[in-house]
């Protein structure tokens, strides 16, 4: 098991929403003892000389294997939250995304690895059931955004 804390600063990061029949996909976010404490889309951090939406292109090539289309403007969240009891503090631009039809995306659950060797576990989720099952959205606020980020695709 990785061992995960934030980053002492402030980081900028950024993360797609695809939606599938009214569900947007997350990642698993797991606690030290590896219990799944929530869910998040997927995305990472925007790194120096780079556009968010080049960042958010790349992270969905490196984890998913798979070209996007960024679909409208972002929402800008500030995230400032505690992990493992340490606070991390981030500036993220969440926006809706699509990809090609493929079959290698197309279950309800999808495996992938980050570039630390991570195994991450990815589902699509329907928003109305998230935190009442008791799974956590993460980023704090995003879920107050879901009807605008995904409005168009959400039928």
């Amino acid at each position: 098991m990785t061992i995960w804390r934030p980053a002492q600063s402030i980081r900028v990061k950024t993360i797609g929403l695809p939606w599938r029949k009214g569900h947007f996909l997350a990642a698993e976010v797991p606690d030290d003892s590896g219990r799944t404490k929530g869910v998040r889309p997927l995305g990472g951090t925007v790194e120096f000389g780079e556009t968010w939406q080049q960042a958010l292109q790349r992270e969905f090539q490196e984890e998913l294997g798979v070209e996007i289309t960024i679909i409208g403007a972002p929402v800008i969240l500030e995230n400032i939250y505690q992990h493992e009891g340490q606070t991390g503090h981030e500036i993220i631009f969440a926006a809706q995304v699509t990809w090609p039809d493929t079959e290698h995306l197309a279950g309800d659950t999808i495996e992938f690895f980050e570039d630390n060797g991570l195994k991450c576990i990815a589902r699509w989720f329907h928003p109305d059931t998230l935190e009442a099952d008791g799974t956590e959205l993460f980023p704090t606020g995003l879920k107050a955004h879901l009807q605008d980020l995904g409005s168009s695709t959400r039928a």
